[in-house]
Formats: C-alpha cells, structure tokens, sequence
C-alpha cells in the first residue's frame, strides 16, 4: 500500500503537466469586445426572427369559425438587450420588452357573416433569455455545444377594420391567445436552429489545422474548454507549427506560458517563444533553411575579396583559377526565438562552404565555417496575418565576435543586440584568417540572404479568428518569453454574409476533420 502510495505521488507531477498543457497562443476577449459582438448578433437575431414561421391557426368557438394563415413578422423592435460572460463557460444572452409586430391573413364565419382580409397585431412585452455553453470538439474547434431558451409574451393585440370591426374585438380573445400561443413557441426553436447551426458554421471559419504554405503547416486546436469570468473569455490554443513531410510531429513545449492581464482593448492575442521555435523547428525538419550562391549570383566585391582571401588555395588549383564561386549557406541546427521586454530576437547556427566549381569537374572545397549570429525581429500584424520581418543590421561596431548594440525604434518590436560571428571549423589560426570576411559576409547576409528570408516570411500566418471579423489600432508589447498584440476588433462582413456563405448542406458531418486545409489564395482573409 505504502509502494502504491509513493508511485502515485511520483506520477502526479506528470500528470498535472499533461492535464495542462501550455499554450503556444491564447486569446483574450474583453467585455468590451463582446460589446461590439452583441451589436452584430442583435442585427442577426432580428434578422431570424423576421424568419419565423407560424402555423396556420384554425378553429371554433359556437356559431364563431376562424382560419388564420400566411403569418409574417413585418417589424421587430429591441430596444433592450444584453450579453455578457457568465462563468465558467456560457454567454447570457436577454432581450427585455421588446415589440413584435404581425400581418395575416383572415377567414372568418360568423352565422351567415363571411369575412376575408389581413389583421395586423402586435405582440409586446416580449422576453427572451438565453444561455449559450461554449465548448472545445474533438476536433480542437470552438463550438456552442448547448443552449437552453426561456421567451414569454406579456401581451398581444389584434386590429380590426370594417363594419364588424367591434364583433370582431369580442371575439378577437380566441384568436389572440391562439396566435400567442404559437408565436411564443416558434421563438426559442429559431434562436437553437442559429446557434447550434448557423453560428456554429461561422466558428467553422476558425482556421483549426490548416497549410500556411508548400512547406509547413499550424495548429490552432484548442487545449481545452473556453474560460470565462466576468469580464473576459479566454481561449488557449496549441498554437504548433509542424512541417507537412512529417505531420503527426509532436515539440514538446517547455516555454513560458502567456498570462494576459489587459483588458483595455477588445482582444489580445498571446504568442509564446514555442510559437515562434516550432515554426523554424518545422522549417527545419522540412530541409528548406539552405540558401546557395553561384557564379554571377555571388556579389562582386565579395567574390574579389574572396579570390583575395583564398589566393594561395586558388592559385594551386591551376587551371581551375577562373571557375565560379560557389557559396552553401545551410542552418546547423533549428534557430531558437528569445522574446524579452527589451525585444525580439533569432538565434542561428549555420555553416558556410565556400568552394569553386570547374565547368565538367568536381566541386573543389575552399573553405567551411561555422557563422553564429543573432537576428533582431520585428513581429506585427497585416490583416489577420502576423508576420516577423528579420534584421542583421547593427549601429556600432565591435572585435569579432562580440556584442554590438543598435539604438531601438520607437515603434518596432526590435531586439536591442545583436551579433554575428565567423569562424573556421579546421583551425583557429584559418579563424584569424577569416576576420577580414567578418564585414563582407555580414553585409552579404543582410543585403542578398535576409530579403530571401523575409520574401519567404512575407505572407506570414493566419490569427484564429472567424471570417469577416478583422483588427485594429495593433499594438505589439513584450515580455519576458511571450509577447501580446492588443487590437480593437470590427466586421467587415455581416454574419449573415459569412453564413450565407458557409451555410451549411445536409451531407454526411465533415466538421470533425482534422486533415489541415490549403492555405488560402483570397487576401480579404488575411
């Protein structure tokens, strides 16, 4: 018993790390950004509430028969409505006095009297309350996985016209509690059929598992349930590059995981130095961090230092003195991302072969060093896209190998330092011999190498966000091994826009897919 008690408590570190595992990306949601969400759904809720259907009513009461048909809701009025978080995982949803306003058709017998025409009533004093639970599927995706409905009508009013207009009120009491009766039911069905349908075809939209391009491949799965307080909604996401060779590639996150503590802005959005780590730990694995140089793609002046540099080896290789250079710049091993408050940074490890290749012969090696250097990175947002531009540029110079720092910019998320460093895998005297190549290759890097990086970069990836719904007013913030963009939020596309376009079909259920999709060519999404 005492054995079994020491194994579990042996077992219970691991298994609290496994029940909770870090985000690589999380999202907040503020109060305030719920405010804007609530002016867009009461735009949709009244829109599907004009939708509802009633059934025919028919019936009657003596020598009083009625049929009522051909009901529509011709106005829908508001005024007071509220949503807010209710913990842990549900939104609240309640919509006080409000006003329904109806047309139909009349048939009406009463003795010997018939009558046809329209009626026009009013339901007032409407109350619909609510509750929506939101949930991780087994795909990963945010969903509302329940709903529950109250509506009630206070009162209803029917108008009559014409000669028997006052035969008409008397009598009117069956008809209007009928017609109550009915619509009152037909409202929290048309509010479930929203939500559990369309609105959940909206989350649909959130990129899950998805290609950002030929290469690699992102996870936005969710870790677990949505967390809700009373001011906020907060979602974390895997947040896991992987390379599409190997897909079911698991890094096993040990960074910091991001704490949001803001709640000024509508969103924020969460990125930890795993995000970054397993987006080049996946281009890695996928073989594509080797950039090649040859003959007139060399730049000259480097190319004359290098024949410089080299002369003694070159000149032995007599007749191959003229053959073109060759350059092979090929990362060693994944590049590590730091984020601190002062910045962002890339750490690279690379080798350098140098080499001459005679037109029918082999290659002939020069020289293979080892480069070390460290990136400053500037992360922003472009549309939902958050891209990284890299830099090797630096305001000061140092001895090799040494630290030299760059004044930061006001508005870029820069690292302060940076560094680059050369030296010969063979020797430490060939080491000495490559200082005068310390400059060159350093403004080789950032004039011919990092622009093909950053073109590489420059779609950058997708924010889990539904479609139509787009940032503004980002500000990036650093801090000590995660970073935040807080943004404002608007719709450039209505909700029903985006679900008339995703409404879905009745096929077999294709939402539990985890296969990652294309990467989109429609810029509006980005």
């Amino acid at each position: 018993m005492a054995a079994g008690s020491c194994l579990l408590l042996l077992l219970l570190p691991s298994l609290v790390t496994a029940s909770h595992s870090p985000p690589g990306c999380k999202i907040r949601i503020t109060s305030k950004g719920l405010d804007l969400v609530k002016q867009e759904g009461l735009r949709f809720v009244e829109q599907e509430l004009q939708n509802i259907t009633v059934s025919d009513l028919h019936g009657n009461e003596g020598q009083f028969q009625y049929n009522i048909s051909q009901v529509k809701v011709t106005d829908l009025q508001l005024a007071f409505s509220d949503l807010n978080f209710q913990p842990q995982q549900h939104l609240v949803f309640n919509i006080n006095n409000a006003s329904i306003s109806l047309r139909f058709r009349r048939h009406l017998l009463y003795w010997f009297f018939y009558d046809i025409g329209s009626i026009n009533a009013s339901a007032d004093g409407v109350h619909i309350y609510t509750v929506l639970q939101l949930a991780k599927d087994e795909a990963g995706r945010l969903k509302i996985s329940h709903m529950t409905c109250n509506a009630s009508i206070a009162r209803m009013h029917a108008g009559f016209s014409g000669t028997l207009r006052k035969v008409y009120e008397f009598l009117s009491t069956f008809i209007v509690t009928g017609m109550r009766f009915l619509l009152s039911q037909q409202i929290c069905p048309s509010l479930e059929h929203a939500s559990l349908v369309l609105l959940n075809s909206l989350l649909d939209t959130v990129p899950v598992r998805n290609y950002v391009d030929e290469h690699i491949g992102i996870d936005y799965s969710l870790l677990r349930d949505p967390s809700i307080s009373t001011d906020t909604l907060d979602l974390d996401f895997k947040g896991m590059f992987f390379p599409r060779v190997r897909e079911d590639q698991e890094l096993e996150n040990h960074a910091v995981e991001p704490v949001i503590k803001e709640t000024e802005r509508m969103v924020y959005v969460a990125f930890s130095e795993y995000f970054f780590d397993s987006a080049m730990h996946s281009y890695f694995q996928a073989g594509v961090l080797t950039i090649e140089l040859q003959g007139e793609k060399v730049p000259k002046d480097l190319e004359v230092l290098l024949r410089a540099t080299f002369f003694g080896t070159i000149f032995m290789l007599s007749p191959s003195v003229d053959a073109p250079l060759r350059l092979v710049l090929q990362v060693s091993a994944p590049p590590r991302c730091i984020i601190k408050p002062s910045g962002t940074s890339v750490s690279v490890s690379a080798f350098l072969n140098i080499s001459l290749v005679p037109p029918d012969r082999p290659p002939v090696q020069l020289s293979s060093m080892a480069m070390e250097t460290k990136l400053s990175a500037k992360v922003f947002l472009q549309g939902k896209a958050l891209r990284v531009q890299l830099d090797l540029r630096r305001y000061g110079w140092g001895p090799m190998g040494a630290w030299a720092e760059s004044p930061p910019h006001p508005t870029h998320n820069c690292f302060l330092l940076s560094r680059f460093r050369i030296y010969s895998k063979q020797s430490a005297l060939e080491s000495l011999a490559l200082f005068s190549l310390q400059a060159p290759l350093k403004t080789l890097l950032q004039l011919t190498i990092m622009p093909i990086i950053n073109e590489r970069t420059k779609k950058g990836v997708q924010i889990p966000l539904p479609e139509g719904m787009d940032f503004t007013r980002e500000v990036v913030t650093n801090h000590a091994g995660f970073l935040t963009v807080g943004a404002d939020l608007h719709f450039s596309k209505g909700l029903r826009e985006v679900i008339e376009k995703y409404r879905p079909v009745p096929t077999a259920a294709a939402y539990s897919s985890s296969r990652p999709t294309e990467p989109s060519l429609d810029p509006s999404l980005l």
